[in-house]
């Protein structure tokens, strides 16, 4: 086999990922939004690790999206004008800010996460049970390569 077809794979799976994550983008703008109009694309995203998280410090976030305090702050403070999250003083470190949803932000969170799930059962209707679970495994097993590549 020569370089070229050895290669054809590979690019195929990197044309994929790049139409993956151009349409996920796109999708989670659209679904934060439908939490908040005023929201910006990465909302949805934060708002669900701080709702899997429960209580988080602000800087474990920002750590999470690998974005900069400044940054995370301004984000958060978005969140926290709208009435999505709640800040409080971190009992631990009064110097650090703990986050978590407010109950309209959960509310709200949930009904797009829900609608979400929902499109993925519609997109995903004609596959079998077996290849939904191959799909979610192999795309771990990616996920997983990718982030530890992201530390070297």
């Amino acid at each position: 086999m020569s370089a070229a077809n050895d290669e054809e794979p590979l690019l195929a799976v990197e044309r994929e990922v790049a139409l993956m994550f151009r349409r996920g983008r796109a999708r989670v703008a659209e679904l934060s939004r439908r939490v908040h109009p005023s929201l910006e694309g990465t909302a949805y995203s934060m708002l669900g690790y701080i709702e899997q998280a429960g209580r988080v410090r602000v800087t474990d976030v920002g750590v999470h999206f690998a974005v900069g305090k400044a940054t995370v702050s301004r984000q958060v403070r978005t969140l926290e004008e709208l009435g999505l999250v709640a800040r409080e003083v971190d009992p631990q470190d009064r110097r650090s800010a703990l986050v978590s949803l407010t109950e309209d932000g959960r509310r709200r969170y949930l009904g797009a996460r829900d609608a979400r799930i929902e499109r993925v059962r519609e997109l995903m209707a004609n596959w079998s049970q077996e290849d939904v679970i191959r799909f979610a495994g192999l795309l771990h097993r990616f996920n997983d390569v990718v982030g530890e590549a992201v530390g070297t």
